[in-house]
Formats: C-alpha cells, sequence, structure tokens
C-alpha cells in the first residue's frame, strides 16, 4: 500500500484529493497539512468526511512529512509550493504539484506573470501533467506539474487541431466560464455568496491572467510555433465546473464531419476524454464530480470558423481527478484507478 501526504489539505482541492484516494485500492492517506488548521481533525474541517479519513492536521514540516509518505502531493498556492518541493525531491520523494510553481518552463516568464522562481533548475526537471499529450513523460517524473483548471479545457479542446495545422494559431480566442471553487476556499469579498448570486461576469480580462503564459506555451508546443491568444475568463454562480467556447479561424474551408472525426481519432482510447456525438453540447453538469473532459467540436457555417466546447469539473479534471491520474501513470497503476465514478447529476 503506497503512502500518500497532501501538503495543504484543507482547501477544496486538498479535500477532493482525499475523496478520490479514499476509493484508490493501492493507496493510504497517511498525512494531512494544514497551516491554520494544525492540530484539528480534517473531518473536523470538512464534517463530510466524518468516520471515513480523521487524521490530525500537522504543519507543514517537510523532513516530518517525508518519512510518512511514497507520494507527496502539494496544494498550495505559488510560491508555497517551491519553497518545500525541492526538500521533498533531495529526499527521494515523488511530487505532484498542483500550484503553478512548475508549469512554465521559463523562469523567466514566470518571473513576468509570478514572481522570482526560488529553484529554476527544477523547471526543467518538471514534466508537464496533461496525461492525454505528456503520457510517456509522465511515467518516468520524479515532478509533476499538474495543469491548471482553464488550461486543461482549453488546450484538451484546440490539440488536435493545432497537432494536424489545421488552424492559424494567430486567430484562437477562449471565453472560459467557471465555478466559484476556482477561487479557493479562502474569503474574498469577491466569491461572497451575495457578490456572486443573480451574477454572471468576466475578470482578468486584457490578456493579464495568469494562466495566459500557461495556455500559450502548451499551445505553442503543439502549433510547432510561438503564439498568443485572446483569454477571457468568467466567473459563474455555481460551485463547480468549467466550460470552455474556443474560436479558431480554419486554413482551408472544412465541415463539421472532418472535424468531429478528426476528434474522435485523436482522442480514441482516451479513458477520460469524451468527442460528443454531432449535434451535442457538453454541459459542466454532465461532467460535475467526474474525471471527464466532455469535448464537442463544430463549424459554424455562416462565418467558416470552427468552435470547440469543452467542459471539465475544475476540482477534478482540472485539478484532484488529473493529479491521481498522473498519481497512477507515476507509481505504474492503471490510469483509470481511483477514477472509474461516473459524474454527479442532477
Amino acid at each position: 500500500m503506497l503512502k500518500i501526504a497532501i501538503v495543504g489539505a484543507s482547501g477544496y482541492t486538498g479535500l477532493e484529493l482525499i475523496r478520490i484516494l479514499y476509493c484508490h485500492p493501492e493507496v493510504a492517506v497517511t498525512c494531512l497539512t494544514s497551516e491554520q488548521s494544525a492540530g484539528k481533525r480534517i473531518s473536523d474541517v470538512f464534517p463530510t468526511l466524518r468516520g471515513r479519513c480523521d487524521i490530525v492536521l500537522e504543519n507543514l514540516e517537510p523532513v516530518r512529512i517525508a518519512e510518512k509518505a511514497d507520494i507527496i502531493f502539494t496544494a498550495l498556492p505559488h510560491k508555497a509550493a517551491m519553497e518545500v518541493v525541492p526538500t521533498f525531491l533531495k529526499l527521494g520523494k515523488k511530487v505532484i504539484d498542483l500550484s503553478a510553481d512548475y508549469r512554465l518552463s521559463d523562469p523567466v516568464v514566470y518571473g513576468e506573470w509570478y514572481e522570482p522562481h526560488l529553484n529554476p533548475a527544477n523547471l526543467k526537471k518538471a514534466v508537464y501533467g496533461l496525461p492525454e499529450l505528456r503520457r510517456n513523460k509522465i511515467k518516468s517524473a520524479k515532478l509533476v506539474a499538474n495543469p491548471g483548471c482553464y488550461p486543461t479545457s482549453i488546450i484538451l479542446g484546440l490539440a488536435p487541431l493545432l497537432k494536424k495545422g489545421l488552424i492559424d494559431p494567430s486567430s484562437i480566442i477562449a471565453d472560459s466560464a467557471s465555478g466559484v471553487t476556482g477561487a479557493g476556499r479562502s474569503a474574498k469579498v469577491d466569491s461572497l455568496y451575495c457578490e456572486v448570486n443573480e451574477g454572471y461576469k468576466a475578470y482578468g480580462v486584457g490578456g493579464v491572467h495568469r494562466h495566459t503564459p500557461e495556455i500559450e506555451q502548451e499551445l505553442s508546443l503543439l502549433a510547432g510555433e510561438e503564439l498568443t491568444i485572446t483569454f477571457t475568463p468568467h466567473l459563474v454562480p455555481m460551485d463547480r465546473g468549467i466550460l470552455s467556447t474556443i474560436y479558431a479561424t480554419p486554413k482551408k474551408p472544412i465541415s463539421t464531419e472532418t472535424i468531429v472525426q478528426l476528434y474522435q481519432d485523436f482522442y480514441r482510447g482516451e479513458p477520460f476524454v469524451r468527442v460528443l456525438p454531432q449535434g451535442n453540447l457538453p454541459s459542466t453538469a454532465f461532467v460535475r464530480g467526474s474525471n471527464f473532459c466532455d469535448i464537442a467540436p463544430l463549424v459554424d457555417a455562416r462565418t467558416g470558423r470552427i468552435i470547440i466546447v469543452s467542459a471539465i469539473d475544475n476540482l477534478v479534471k482540472g485539478a484532484s481527478g488529473q493529479a491521481v491520474q498522473n498519481m497512477n501513470l507515476v507509481c505504474g497503476f492503471p490510469e483509470t484507478m481511483g477514477l472509474e465514478g461516473l459524474a454527479l447529476f442532477p
């Protein structure tokens, strides 16, 4: 039985990791940390866990944590992760990092969007953890940089078209809408009930959202050339889920039938990507609580533009579920182990 530590367990992604790993037959969660709630039982912080996971939360002491675990998930804010990940690696532990600290391969770019990186040498060692595109590299990784939620929905939505060179890379526009859990669990005025209920708003407008360089990095690799996109995130008054609507101009006319077939071929055999039949569109309601990404590509017959709609649960395929998928690959377990649960509906 593999021993698991979750560093930063009192946030939504930490809870989701516990929920998923509790049903995983090959692992046991042995250590949970929280700076704010140290000394409390995790079931006091999250009553949904009562009688199932009652581990006492600890302070973040990397050496002690490493003694208790084989694999470590770091579910911390940016900067906090890179302060402890090097210690875990030096102690021979494998790390799945859910922060943004190791997603960008260029430390200069990271510094421009966040702050100076504390251990840039590890950026080259990290593997970007999108299994559908990096499966073989993930299997041998010691440090996996778990992708962001918005990037997951957009990169999976565009990968087949960019890989085949079918669209003008300079034409990409992505509008993405997320549930409020995407803002984290800490108290913020912008995510209070009265601030978000009955409202729908854009934020991070004008290319300033921190997921932008991550999206552009991965799309550029797929396209084989540097590209920039127009990305606008939105906040929706729901708990969880992301719906991305992506627009691109084809290099030559193409039909919806051809694109649907392309996507079905590209993602054939992928356990967590569902390409919907022509005429069907994704909904966050149909992936809620699951590790699925639903995708529907089509052509706007009037303008000739390609439109791709993708839906994920931001806490599962957009965070903790994908992290467990990466852990399975790193550890040689079946990729779907612990992730077979269906979406919750209604």
